[in-house]
């Protein structure tokens, strides 16, 4: 996946084979922010121009503008699973906190 970041938002690049143009969509917010251009130039300063906007809109509105993570996250697991990675944790020294961050970080740049 190729992705693009600008003050802490990340977005994902794809080729349009069909309108030979690439098109990005920032991940990570509720609000659909996309943008394209014909080239990496271009693409990048509608990327950059697409979450100032996006800022300069909550700005206007009054309303805090959505960040793509917070650094928490709740999940839920089967209580098997939540016991299984509570002693992987724990035998590798570390809160199972620390242990899913590590988990996670690795799974996510695969």
């Amino acid at each position: 996946m190729n992705t693009m970041t600008y003050k802490g938002y990340t977005a994902r690049i794809d080729f349009d084979e069909r309108d030979s143009i690439f098109v990005g969509r920032v991940l990570g917010v509720r609000p659909i922010i996309s943008f394209h251009g014909e080239t990496v130039s271009e693409l990048r300063a509608q990327f950059n121009a697409a979450v100032d906007d996006y800022l300069e809109d909550c700005a206007a509105q009054g309303i805090p503008p959505e960040k793509p993570a917070s650094g928490n996250l709740m999940l839920r697991v089967p209580p098997e699973v939540h016991g299984a990675v509570l002693v992987a944790a724990q035998s590798s020294g570390k809160s199972l906190n620390q242990w899913a961050a590590e988990v996670l970080k690795k799974a996510a740049n695969r």
